[in-house]
């Protein structure tokens, strides 16, 4: 009877547990998982004046209120949303590869939303990337 007990409690604080966190938001500092088919893409658009200004445009229609003009995660929604804005002009963000950047703007996760279909064209987003770059410090 007493391992029964034991049984149902643990299996009880196990469920509570897994409830508990599907709910709590997540923070910036949690990782960022990106397949490594991602991490090893390279991009194929040029980093030149025409696909920056792309970029530029697209992320001022689709990324500036959440991320901020400058990428500092200070756009005039980033304090309604649970989950911080990445910075974009530290070293830690520019250091990731051009493919883990077109993953998590295509896919997103949280409040971040997955622009594949907003962005439908790859190379569009390819073009943020190389705008987001020109955010550094």
């Amino acid at each position: 009877m007493n391992t029964r007990y034991f049984l149902s409690t643990i299996m009880l604080a196990a469920f509570a547990l897994t409830v508990f966190t599907a709910f709590v938001p997540r923070g910036a500092g949690d990782p960022w998982l990106v397949p490594d088919k991602y991490k090893k893409m390279k991009n194929p658009v040029a980093s030149d004046k025409a696909s920056i200004d792309l970029g530029k445009s697209l992320y001022v229609k689709h990324c500036k209120s959440c991320h901020g003009t400058k990428g500092l995660g200070d756009g005039t929604k980033a304090a309604q949303l649970k989950t911080k804005c990445g910075n974009f002009s530290t070293a830690d963000f520019q250091g990731q590869s051009d493919g883990s950047l077109l993953f998590k703007i295509s896919e997103g996760r949280d409040d971040m939303p997955s622009f594949k279909k907003k962005i439908p064209d790859q190379s569009d987003i390819w073009a943020v990337v190389n705008y987001m770059r020109t955010l550094k410090k």
